[in-house]
């Protein structure tokens, strides 16, 4: 699935590519996200070596492995943050939302936003979610119900430890 993300992210940064502010350095979006499970030992078992790079941060908001304005997980990082910038479509309180950075789309009519030029968050949420459920049920001792999210920090206090 995270391929599949990342080929959808690639297309849509492709399309708005002139919209787009994103690059090196540009870490605005870069916080302390909570992950599914599925990712959080995906993480563990995809970048362990890159786990102790992090840093210790001064707000409880800000990344742990967000060190000198570059991420020291990137080709491991979870999904939420390969579609940060993107416009992201979601169903919220009111019916459909939209959400994009603020450094984004500044000449854009968001009325030209539609399903084939967003990212549907609900859909991939949904997928990474049964994904989520089903990794869970293999654990030892079931220690995760399936809407448990465990903050990015706690990887990092983790491997601090070590």
């Amino acid at each position: 699935m995270r391929d599949e993300v990342d080929a959808h992210c690639a297309r849509l940064y492709a399309l708005h590519s002139s919209h787009l502010n994103c690059g090196e350095g540009c870490d605005k979006c870069c916080m302390d996200f909570g992950i599914f499970p599925v990712e959080y030992y995906s993480i563990i078992e995809q970048a362990s070596k890159d786990l102790t790079k992090g840093q210790q941060q001064t707000s409880e908001m800000d990344c742990p492995f967000l060190v000198d304005h570059r991420c020291v997980i990137y080709a491991a990082r979870p999904i939420i943050c390969r579609t940060q910038g993107l416009p992201l479509l979601f169903m919220g309180e009111e019916g459909w939302e939209l959400s994009a950075c603020e450094l984004n789309f500044n000449q854009f009519d968001f009325g030209e936003f539609h399903q084939e030029n967003t990212f549907p968050q609900d859909r991939y949420n949904s997928r990474l979610y049964l994904i989520n459920k089903e990794f869970i049920e293999t654990l030892a001792g079931k220690p995760y119900q399936p809407t448990d999210l465990i903050p990015l920090r706690q990887l990092f206090q983790k491997y601090l430890k070590h």
